[in-house]
């Protein structure tokens, strides 16, 4: 995975999260691995800017989100977060939450380019939750998945309840949330979580050439078919349909559209520009 690259961050202060742009990729890596990766309020911050800049970016055409050492990311680290300033109030909590979990996932559901997780070790409640957001899900081996809720009392956060629901049905969900069993790469991948399964010395490998590919795609085609397929479970067909227009209007004047016709015309293979 790579944690250099010709727009590579070493600043002391993003050493906890590296990040590197190669071949049109954005890579963000978690690298705190003596805590899992549990991430803290400045990572959470920094992985959402990122992925903004991601966005924005006509030379980033896809993202790799990944971690070093044994866990993906173990959770959320609250020791990092700004010291309290007053006695807790009704609205605190659900205000953090808001501010927190659920705008780092929105971040991930949100990003105009694709987003691959690659999942090098243990994910669990937070951490899950942003594999989960993930457009494509890639997953070592000896990878787990764990909604570790339930297991200090408390109910999940980060889009949970949103995500697993859409992802494996209902009773699944449920099944996954109520006993916070650990859930491993395979399971993960039979029951839908997770795109493909492969042993942990080949993850990077693979995630390096499926974000290869996608980088050399229509990458606003991308951007607006992930747009399409996340906001699909959330209204009706005549709202689908409306969208599924809108979105094809707007694709048809970019330069890959055009490209992508021509090519299949001439019998060639397309050259994508992202734009």
């Amino acid at each position: 995975m790579p944690v250099s690259g010709e727009a590579a961050e070493a600043a002391p202060r993003d050493a906890t999260v590296l990040h590197a742009l190669d071949g049109g990729v954005s890579w963000i890596t978690l690298n705190r691995p003596e805590a899992m990766n549990a991430v803290t309020w400045d990572q959470r911050e920094r992985i959402i800017s990122l992925l903004t800049d991601a966005s924005a970016d006509p030379a980033v055409r896809a993202v790799v989100l990944t971690a070093t050492g044994r866990g993906f990311c173990a959770g959320a680290d609250l020791r990092g977060a700004p010291a309290q300033a007053r006695e807790r109030v009704p609205g605190d909590v659900s205000r953090t939450i808001r501010l927190g979990a659920q705008r780092l996932i929105a971040a991930v559901l949100d990003c105009e380019k694709p987003v691959i997780a690659a999942v090098n070790g243990t994910a669990a409640g937070i951490g899950a939750h942003l594999a989960f957001a993930c457009d494509l899900v890639l997953a070592a081996d000896t990878a787990k998945f764990i909604e570790v809720f339930v297991r200090r009392g408390l109910v999940p956060d980060g889009g949970g309840a949103y995500l697993l629901p859409r992802l494996v049905g209902p009773q699944r969900a449920k099944e996954l949330m109520f006993f916070g069993d650990a859930l491993s790469a395979a399971d993960a991948e039979q029951m839908g979580l997770v795109n493909r399964t492969v042993p942990e010395g080949e993850l990077s490998a693979l995630a390096a050439a499926w974000a290869g590919r996608l980088a050399a795609g229509p990458t606003r085609a991308l951007a607006l078919t992930k747009q399409l397929v996340n906001a699909s479970l959330d209204g009706d067909r005549a709202a689908a349909f409306a969208a599924e227009a809108a979105t094809q209007e707007i694709n048809m004047v970019t330069r890959d559209a055009a490209e992508g016709v021509a090519a299949f015309v001439e019998r060639r293979s397309p050259t994508y520009e992202g734009r």
